[in-house]
């Protein structure tokens, strides 16, 4: 079995995360509060987001918001990879 590179895997998966992070802020800054809802709605199936949906966030939160998505992704992602690595008989 072959190796996965650790930074590169914990960076594929921060990046995937930062574009799903992106993807809710351009759903929320283009379809309005009931477009949101809606949206949310349907993609989590049977939980209600109407009650916890905020639409004022200020752009230094959803920054702090994205870098934080990255972070954690790419930890994350470095851990699958590392933890998969390790038990690769050599």
């Amino acid at each position: 079995m072959n190796r996965i590179n650790v930074k590169k895997f914990g960076f594929a998966l921060g990046f995937t995360g930062a574009l799903v992070y992106a993807g809710c802020m351009i759903v929320m800054a283009t379809a309005g509060q009931e477009g949101t809802i809606t949206f949310f709605n349907s993609l989590l199936h049977g939980l209600d987001v109407t009650n916890i949906i905020r639409m004022d966030v200020p752009l230094l939160e959803a920054l702090f918001g994205f870098v934080q998505t990255f972070i954690l992704g790419w930890l994350i992602g470095a851990c699958i990879a590392a933890f998969y690595n390790v038990q690769i008989k050599k």
